[in-house]
């Protein structure tokens, strides 16, 4: 095997575990109260990158901003996680996977709020193909009123692209080194969990080993592991491969709740997937062109109109963040 499809397999197998991980985390809420397993997921995943800290230089090294940055961004993460465990407790995995990539999407539209231009026109047909597709996908067997579920889901997505916008932003021009935010956001989730889980402690400690199982799939894998298999894969590779790969987590998502959540897609809701996999595509490669050509003309100069080079990568919101120059990432996934 090729580098470039190791790196390849390697994405796919990110997008694999992140869209498997909403099964995951509804069937561990099915067991334990949400809190309680948000909780013991922060904690799972916060010892082994304290562990990761210490082994490549000592507990001591975080820098002002690490911190700094960290503290806020491990709040908005806890908030996506919050709503977004809710949301897959009162809905299948399969629209959780499938309706949460709207971040995709919203995350432009908040990253360009107050800058001068916005995105193309194309782009907004990519989003009201995705609207029509949460439409679909909330519909079930026919019409009617929207899940809790579904709506939870929407509202994750909202709030999950602001975190995003505010990773972009607040990591931009700082050295930040991934492995140390993460550490912090993790550090940052378990104290804001802990005390709203303390009397669902016993519980926890009474779980059987299938709700264990889960947790740790949760923390370790589709956490820890994610993050740093990302981490690694995205920078042999281009901005753009790497968001297309990873932008294939809903089909998974899709796919491990029929086989093994035993879920079923009706043909509305079959339909409002392909749409909004069809329109979360569209409209990242369309924003991904845009930014191309913006970054080509800045660098120009004004007043210039030679085309961008296609062929450049171009920076993209991942599901971890928006990268940053020195490749901030945060841990989001569900």
């Amino acid at each position: 095997m090729t580098d470039a499809r190791r790196t390849d397999a390697v994405l796919l197998l990110v997008a694999l575990v992140w869209g498997s991980s909403y099964l995951s985390a509804q069937t561990a809420a099915s067991a334990l109260p949400v809190l309680l397993v948000l909780f013991a997921r922060y904690a799972l995943a916060a010892l082994p990158c304290l562990g990761l800290v210490a082994a490549r230089g000592g507990l001591r090294g975080w820098t002002r901003d690490e911190v700094r940055v960290g503290l806020p961004l491990g709040v908005t993460q806890a908030a996506v996680l919050v709503v977004e465990t809710y949301g897959v407790a009162h809905t299948t995995a399969a629209n959780a996977g499938l309706i949460i990539s709207l971040t995709i999407v919203l995350t432009p539209l908040l990253d360009r709020a107050g800058r001068r231009g916005g995105p193309p026109p194309a782009f907004f047909a990519a989003a009201g193909v995705c609207v029509l597709a949460v439409g679909l996908l909330m519909s079930g067997n026919g019409f009617h009123a929207p899940r809790l579920g579904d709506l939870l889901m929407l509202a994750a997505a909202c709030v999950r692209a602001v975190h995003v916008a505010l990773v972009g932003r607040l990591t931009a021009g700082r050295a930040i080194r991934p492995l140390h935010l993460t550490t912090v956001q993790t550090l940052v989730g378990t104290a804001l969990f802990l005390v709203p889980a303390a009397r669902g402690l016993p519980a926890l400690a009474r779980a059987d080993a299938a709700t264990w199982t889960q947790l740790v799939y949760l923390a370790l894998f589709c956490s820890v592991f994610a993050f740093l298999v990302q981490t690694w894969a995205v920078q042999r590779t281009s901005a753009s491969r790497a968001s297309l790969l990873l932008g294939t987590e809903p089909v998974w998502a899709a796919a491990v709740g029929i086989a093994l959540g035993g879920e079923h897609l009706t043909p509305l809701t079959a339909l409002g997937a392909a749409l909004m996999v069809t329109g979360t595509y569209w409209g990242q490669a369309v924003e991904r062109a845009h930014r191309t050509a913006e970054n080509a003309a800045t660098a120009l100069g004004p007043g210039t109109t030679e085309p961008a080079d296609a062929s450049a990568p171009a920076a993209s919101p991942e599901r971890t963040g928006e990268e940053a120059p020195c490749r901030t990432t945060t841990l989001t996934s569900s």
